[in-house]
């Protein structure tokens, strides 16, 4: 079900979906300007470096992380966040288990099946 717009989530109606090995995400809210994503890891997890046109800005839910952003990397851990610039190439490794609230401005089309 496409949820665009939506003003409410109920998080116990979202299913969670395989984002790579020992990762997974649920998309929360969003509409074409802005975008919500709870994404869990497992301890060890790596989300590989990658870049996309996307403001991205991330909190740490829960967890340490080691977080890469143009190579730089700082560990992060619960309430700590970061923002990565567009096309800026950035990637995360779960130094434990845990789980961050990423926002993207604009939506991730790719996230939800639209062509970007």
């Amino acid at each position: 079900m496409n949820r665009i717009n939506q003003p409410f989530a109920f998080d116990g109606n979202l299913e969670w979906e395989p984002a790579g090995e020992g990762i997974r995400r649920k998309i929360l809210t969003y509409n074409a300007e802005v975008m919500m994503v709870r994404v869990a890891f497992e301890k060890g997890a790596v989300g590989a470096a990658h870049s996309h046109p996307h403001i991205q800005c991330s909190l740490i839910e829960q967890g340490v992380f080691d977080i890469t952003i143009a190579g730089r990397t700082e560990r992060l851990k619960q309430g700590d966040s970061f923002l990565v610039p567009p096309s800026a190439i950035h990637g995360a490794v779960a130094v434990e288990a845990g789980v961050l609230l990423d926002v993207f401005t604009p939506m991730r089309e790719d996230f939800v099946g639209l062509k970007p």
